[in-house]
């Protein structure tokens, strides 16, 4: 129950001390002016290039609840690829040489303020990425992560210290899963060494320039709770930030029990390693750049078919220069290496045992309030393949172009 204090008069109070004359006391305080509605801050789901956060977002006000805010994402892409992937085993569809398809039909409902908050993202989605095989919209909502990707509660304890837990993204990497979230179109070929989205419980700390994030989840969507992950930053100053995140699966999770459509999502391999990146971002002016390295490994397990240990080793840096408030242009490049021998090895993290991969993506982008509009060329060139495992439909190329368009609103 509310209790209100009200201003008492001075002829009253002078009444009450008996000793003191009205004109003699100081003015009673003004009340306090309450919280103004819908003026939180939105910083979820994070922004990371020329397309940005809604300024101005949807709000309703909920008597006894507080603010609600609504936005969305509603995107289309188009592509041409050199050299698509070798056809696919059955129930998963195969890799086509061009499509035209949404790349994000989804709505964001949150409370961002107060005590208690929550996040909800629903919707279908496409999350492109290099080197990789690239399905259309609905079959990766439905092989990946649901028409509800992310859905999460929060406690803020205090101004240092909150919980959350639910569905989230992940603390690893340095690029967001969704295309209207990064500088460029497609997720790079690190990023295909990182889990996205997993289930699990977090804990989060921030104080100054540091903040800080822990969280016990299921890894690659896997269901069960066997990874520790974390992330550590540290603002420099207000252009130079540092940081490092990583995580490691504790216990032992056997995917090739389930079914082919569901180690899509969880891989063998990549459920069941360790990953460690350190990131270093630039933003001043009209600059962003970030470089970050990245190394993973996975060890041999007979029980649960991984015959043989493997690394990967990677670097990768990201830039976007704004010429002007409407147009800007990024980039990226990468290289990473697997361990092995491509004629005595067995476990594949890349392209097959001592592979590796360079990949180039530029991606001009142009934006008038909450449209946008860009394009991308991308290039991925592979070294030391094993055969099968390469792009074209034998698996015996080396090197995939892609071409791309996306456009949309962002709400």
């Amino acid at each position: 129950m509310a209790i209100r204090f009200t201003p008492v008069s001075m002829a009253a109070l002078a009444l009450m001390s008996g000793y003191a004359q009205a004109a003699d006391m100081p003015a009673a305080p003004a009340p306090a002016s309450a919280p103004q509605a819908c003026k939180a801050t939105i910083s979820f789901p994070a922004f990371n290039g020329p397309i940005k956060q809604n300024p101005d977002p949807t709000c309703f006000t909920i008597g006894g609840f507080g603010d609600i805010y609504v936005g969305g994402a509603l995107t289309g892409y188009a592509y041409t690829q050199t050299n698509p992937f070798p056809f696919s085993a059955a129930p998963l569809p195969s890799d086509r040489a061009a499509r035209v398809d949404i790349s994000n039909l989804q709505a964001f409902i949150q409370k961002a303020d107060g005590p208690f908050q929550f996040y909800i993202q629903a919707g279908a989605y496409a999350i492109p990425a290099l080197g990789f095989v690239n399905y259309s919209a609905f079959d990766q909502t439905d092989l990946l992560f649901s028409p509800l990707p992310v859905a999460f509660g929060k406690i803020v304890i205090n101004d240092m210290w909150s919980i959350q837990g639910g569905r989230m993204p992940t603390l690893i990497g340095s690029e967001a899963p969704f295309t209207f979230q990064n500088l460029n179109i497609s997720r790079g070929l690190l990023f295909n060494q990182e889990n996205i989205i997993n289930h699990g419980i977090q804990l989060n700390f921030s104080d100054g320039p540091w903040s800080a994030s822990v969280a016990v989840t299921d890894g690659f969507f896997s269901g069960e709770l066997s990874w520790l992950t974390g992330s550590v930053s540290y603002k420099i100053d207000d252009a130079n930030t540092i940081g490092i995140n990583g995580g490691f699966n504790f216990d032992r999770t056997n995917v090739l029990n389930r079914s082919l459509r569901y180690q899509y999502a969880t891989p063998l391999f990549q459920q069941n390693s360790g990953i460690f990146n350190i990131n270093y971002t630039y933003s001043e002016g009209p600059w962003t750049i970030t470089p970050y390295f990245q190394f993973t490994n996975v060890e041999r397990d007979l029980r649960i078919g991984i015959l043989e240990s493997a690394s990967t080793y990677g670097g990768a840096v990201l830039a976007s220069y704004s010429f002007t408030d409407n147009f800007a242009l990024a980039g990226r490049v990468e290289y990473e290496t697997q361990t092995g021998n491509r004629l005595t090895g067995i476990t594949s993290l890349l392209y097959g045992p001592g592979s590796s991969a360079l990949s180039f993506t530029i991606t001009p982008t142009f934006t008038i309030g909450r449209y946008f509009l860009r394009g991308e060329y991308s290039h991925v060139q592979l070294y030391d393949i094993t055969a099968g495992l390469g792009f074209g439909r034998l698996g015996n190329k080396t090197s995939q172009d892609r071409y791309m368009i996306e456009t949309g609103f962002t709400f």
